[in-house]
């Protein structure tokens, strides 16, 4: 079956780094993360990806410390960087090109984001990650991707979590929470939808972007975002 999309992107928790440790990276979760990326790769999908940094530091850590918002996310900024060079160096021993690009170059770390760079990777084959979010303080990683969504063209933002798709309250709490096959931006925006942020959410509004949210350790879970969508949630 042919996907339905010719270019993704793809956002990541930093938590899907850490597997079953509280905190820091986990091989097994890394390696069955990019073994995964790498089969849309092989589809002949063109595949950016926002990674989060909460595997590293977590926003509800700057009150434990009594860190104020701007520093605060700055540590945040720089832990999604490691992330994305290790998923990048991840898929790199896979055999699959992939470069590291972000909101500023970070020291020379990475390459800073320019869209027609980034745009000439992606037809090169390349996989793109995208990190340092926005590159300012009081925005998250989700408004990170939507922005690199619109940026790119991309045809669908998948939002990669570790439950299968949105319910109307939370499944794990409640066990007669009720679970979305689709929902609207409108709804989403209405209903305070915590899965991904409103700004987010405003944004795909704006560009008609869809997002897919679903449990990226279900089996296949990736490959059916790009054909079916079993078993997750579209917000369009």
């Amino acid at each position: 079956m042919k996907p339905k999309y010719k270019r993704v992107l793809l956002k990541l928790s930093g938590e899907a780094l850490s597997g079953e440790q509280s905190m820091g990276v986990e091989k097994k979760s890394v390696q069955h993360i990019a073994s995964n990326i790498k089969r849309l790769h092989d589809l002949g999908i063109q595949v950016g990806i926002v990674v989060g940094g909460g595997n590293f530091f977590r926003g509800r850590m700057a009150k434990d410390f009594d860190l104020k918002r701007t520093p605060a996310d700055h540590i945040g900024m720089l832990a999604t960087v490691m992330n994305g060079i290790f998923l990048s160096q991840t898929l790199q021993a896979l055999g699959i090109d992939s470069v590291v690009m972000g909101s500023s170059s970070f020291g020379g770390m990475v390459q800073q984001f320019n869209l027609k760079t980034a745009n000439d990777y992606f037809k090169r084959g390349n996989i793109v990650f995208f990190v340092g979010g926005t590159g300012n303080p009081y925005f998250t990683t989700d408004s990170a991707a939507a922005l690199r969504a619109c940026e790119v063209d991309a045809n669908i933002l998948l939002k990669a979590t570790k439950v299968d798709g949105i319910y109307d309250r939370d499944p794990v709490k409640h066990k007669d929470a009720k679970k979305y096959d689709t929902l609207s931006y409108e709804k989403a925006l209405a209903d305070g939808i915590q899965v991904m942020d409103a700004t987010a959410i405003a944004l795909c509004r704006e560009v008609n972007i869809p997002i897919y949210v679903f449990n990226l350790f279900d089996e296949d879970a990736l490959v059916k975002a790009v054909h079916n969508q079993d078993g997750g949630t579209v917000v369009s």
